[in-house]
């Protein structure tokens, strides 16, 4: 039995504005919610938190108070350190309850100490209940985070070494993060994906080698019509020299270098290019590998690695 190409053609012509109307509907709004997605806003990450944590109900709260009874609750501190995330508690609760009212005492980025008053919340009972664990949450966490990057940021005191976070982060909280990462005295390094090439090993091996790498990256910018910074990571005095020679980036990542061949690669560098240590840096060794003249240290513990900062909403009888 022969194939009927007439046919065929007929009915795909037939359909042709169908396809063409799905094509365009799916490009631009898969990119629309890409882009939107990129760069998440509190709102956005706030409602998904409740979203996960409400579902259908609070059904303990709903059970269990009157649905027109009043509260007062008060955040203390139990832990010293650096408060982050007031304005995304606010959202929190803004978010559940717009007739929710907060008196804020101590401003994020500002330190505080056992036994400190952060704010009253005041509101339906109900409301407060429900808002209070994903509150406490982003509170916790960034202060947490905020805590941690004082600490790395007070031992590069009197230097001009930046400390960067990384994309080591909690997946769909990045924007908080890298907020509490600036609260504490910290840098963002890039957001994502898409905002700066960060050249990495993995990236070079599969390329095929670091002038691969290089020239792809050149091909490819071009191609787009995009303009981002170009980074390279090396793993050692070989593939710096080869960097050096190829040229056409704008800053070297330094893996994994100790102090004294950290202090070697960058004399070598001799201002070339900005330079980035990374790698078993630590609140121990920070201090040591600013003074080579790093132009930044990158850390990814500062949002994967961290104790929360204990913090507790107690209700006011």
């Amino acid at each position: 039995m022969g194939i009927n190409y007439t046919c065929i053609y007929k009915i795909l012509f037939s359909n042709i504005r169908a396809v063409y109307f799905c094509q365009v509907f799916y490009f631009v709004f898969l990119n629309v919610r890409i882009m939107n997605f990129q760069h998440m806003k509190i709102e956005e990450i706030v409602a998904l938190a409740l979203k996960e944590d409400i579902g259908d109900g609070d059904h303990t709260s709903l059970a269990t108070i009157p649905e027109n009874a009043k509260g007062k609750a008060v955040l203390i501190a139990k832990d010293d350190g650096i408060l982050a995330g007031i304005d995304v508690a606010k959202e929190v609760f803004r978010e559940v309850d717009p007739q929710i009212e907060i008196e804020v005492f101590i401003a994020d980025g500002k330190p505080i100490s056992k036994g400190d008053k952060i704010f009253f919340v005041s509101g339906k009972a109900q409301s407060l209940l429900t808002a209070e664990r994903t509150a406490l949450n982003f509170l916790q966490r960034m202060s947490g985070i905020a805590t941690f990057t004082k600490k790395l940021a007070d031992e590069l005191d009197g230097l001009p070494t930046k400390l960067l976070d990384t994309r080591k982060t909690t997946a769909c909280n990045r924007t908080i993060e890298k907020m509490a990462v600036q609260l504490g005295g910290g840098y963002n390094h890039r957001f994502g994906l898409y905002d700066m090439i960060m050249i990495k090993d993995n990236h070079v091996d599969f390329a095929g080698g670091i002038k691969n790498a290089i020239e792809a990256t050149h091909d490819y910018l071009k191609y787009k019509g995009k303009s981002l910074k170009i980074e390279i990571e090396v793993r050692s005095f070989e593939e710096l020299n080869e960097v050096l020679k190829i040229g056409k980036i704008d800053r070297i990542m330094l893996d994994n270098f100790t102090p004294a061949d950290l202090r070697k690669a960058i004399e070598i560098i001799d201002h070339a290019y900005e330079t980035e240590a990374s790698g078993n840096i630590s609140l121990n060794n920070i201090r040591a590998y600013a003074e080579t003249g790093a132009d930044f240290i990158s850390v990814g513990a500062l949002t994967h690695q961290l104790k929360s900062l204990d913090l507790s909403l107690k209700a006011i009888k």
